[in-house]
């Protein structure tokens, strides 16, 4: 198996813009090993002068899928993030490692349950890892996601969850906290437990939950989950943030 831990070359081979501030980015890594749904990898840069930044980004591409994809959110004052949003072209090289990760994973042929997704913001994109995989290896699990985003432009994916609603099995559901889509019945606030309660599957369901977003939307939510009724050892979550 190939060293995790191991820094090996990868080529952007494809970019995708997602929203004015996010692209997606599809990398040819040769020496990577195979990814499970969920997981990550560290993305490391090299300035002339041999200074080095590196930065984890969750996997948005299926499980085992090569080239893999990663979606990058810039933030202004980051180091890594503006490079991969608005510099890199395709054909350029960057070094990563990984995957890693064991605990926000989802194993189609392990864990035959419906799957509840929630996301908050960018934090889609380790779950749009698992509806790929389901996409990808014809599974029948019914699937969910609650989407949390400022406003519609924020939103990642929004063709291809789309057409994953269409075919089948797989309820999308977005709600945001500034502003709504013209024309929408919906009111802008944040995602709470009267949200949670009408858009999740319920407890009796027995879900498996994976939820990530920021730190205060991951507690809110989770908290939320538990009031209703959802066991702990069912709800998997990640936070993430900006370094420094």
């Amino acid at each position: 198996m190939p060293d995790r831990n191991r820094w090996v070359p990868a080529t952007l081979v494809g970019d995708r813009v997602e929203t004015a501030s996010a692209r997606s980015l599809r990398l040819a890594a040769p020496d990577l090993g195979p990814a499970l749904a969920g997981q990550h990898i560290d993305v490391r840069l090299t300035a002339p002068d041999g200074y080095t930044a590196q930065r984890s980004y969750s996997l948005s591409s299926g499980a085992a899928a090569d080239p893999v994809e990663i979606t990058v959110e810039r933030y202004a004052d980051g180091e890594v993030s503006p490079y991969l949003v608005d510099v890199v072209e395709i054909g350029d090289a960057v070094e990563v490692r990984g995957p890693v990760g064991g605990w926000l994973v989802w194993r189609p042929e392990a864990d035959p349950q419906p799957v509840q997704l929630i996301a908050g913001g960018s934090g889609v994109a380790p779950l749009m890892s698992m509806l790929r995989t389901r996409r990808a290896t014809g599974s029948t699990v019914p699937f969910r996601l609650l989407y949390g985003v400022t406003d519609p432009d924020r939103a990642y994916y929004r063709d291809e969850l789309a057409s994953m609603v269409a075919g089948g099995g797989v309820r999308v559901d977005l709600r945001y906290s500034r502003r709504v889509p013209e024309g929408s019945a919906l009111q802008p606030r944040r995602l709470d437990r009267e949200d949670l309660a009408e858009l999740v599957l319920p407890p009796h369901a027995d879900p498996s939950i994976f939820v990530c977003g920021p730190t205060g939307f991951v507690e809110t939510v989770s908290d939320a989950l538990l009031a209703l009724g959802h066991r702990e050892d069912r709800i998997r979550t990640e936070r993430f943030g900006p370094t420094g």
